[in-house]
């Protein structure tokens, strides 16, 4: 099992909980996993079957984007983090 932390700002979309257990060998996996029990994550999380611009997912600390994408394998007992990027800034 692996273990997916959820930020503040989709908690709404787990009832409230801050991680939630996952299954499955890549980060599409989980993440369909993840989507099959939470639908409202689906938006959030995924675009044209990739992971949406705006959102930020690691594994074990490494953002996947550097690595594997959607195919990045996670081994058993991994940490997965969401983390929807944040605008910001101003003048």
């Amino acid at each position: 099992m692996t273990t997916i932390r959820i930020p503040p700002t989709l908690r709404i979309e787990t009832g409230g909980e801050r991680q939630v257990p996952a299954e499955g060998g890549t980060v599409r996996e989980l993440l369909n996993d993840l989507m099959s029990r939470f639908p409202g994550l689906r938006a959030q999380l995924v675009e044209d079957d990739e992971i949406a611009p705006f959102v930020n997912v690691y594994v074990e600390g490494e953002d996947v984007r550097t690595l594997d994408g959607l195919e990045t394998p996670v081994a058993h007992g991994s940490t997965v983090i969401l983390l929807p990027a944040m605008a910001g800034g101003g003048a």
